[in-house]
């Protein structure tokens, strides 16, 4: 037990928020932009949804080298998919103008309901072959889109400060973009998973 800031606690939960985002088991691996406390539905905040339609919401993910990512999952919120045409998630590479390495199959008219993970294989797994930052899109052409559990988080405010969330295309329907091209930064940042 060691006194800190007035309360007494055990040493060995001193990392106990860091803890609460890992799996149950070592043996599972998994890469996220985000722990899973102080989340956030972006249903709560009108003026800063975490997707539009036909536009990709992108979010960097550090991966390190010989990660094998097979798929991509993120959570919606309260607010379910109403009408989806398509919809898919991607994985770009870790280039300064990111690059597409693989997409999953075009969900189409697929319900995506309230409070649901969607969780999506890509199309191959995809190795990751150098250590660093790659960006991990989400994109839906619907009537209206779900809201997603993620985050709230400033837009860059220095030059050379990365974006946390962005968009980017628009009139998306089943592919992705080859590149990620003239990103705008967005101040929701959905959480996403890579298995």
């Amino acid at each position: 037990m060691t006194q800190l800031g007035g309360y007494t606690r055990n040493v060995r939960d001193a990392l106990a928020h860091v803890n609460l985002a890992d799996p149950a088991s070592p043996d599972t691996f998994y890469r996220s932009n985000l722990p899973r406390t102080g989340l956030i539905d972006s249903a709560g905040d009108s003026g800063h949804p975490a997707l539009a339609t036909g536009v990709m919401t992108s979010v960097p993910v550090y991966l390190r080298a010989g990660d094998v990512i097979t798929n991509i999952s993120a959570r919606s919120g309260a607010t379910a998919a109403n009408t989806p045409t398509n919809y898919w998630f991607a994985l770009y590479s870790n280039a300064a103008t990111p690059a597409l390495l693989a997409q999953t199959a075009d969900q189409t008219s697929t319900a995506w309901a309230a409070n649901t993970v969607k969780t999506v294989a890509l199309s191959a797994p995809v190795t990751i072959t150098e250590t660093g930052i790659y960006w991990v899109g989400i994109a839906m052409a619907a009537t209206a889109v779900p809201s997603l559990i993620g985050t709230i988080a400033m837009t860059p405010v220095v030059t050379g400060e990365r974006n946390l969330s962005q968009s980017s295309g628009s009139s998306l329907t089943a592919t992705a973009p080859a590149t990620i091209a003239t990103p705008t930064a967005k101040p929701f940042v959905p959480r996403v998973v890579l298995t």
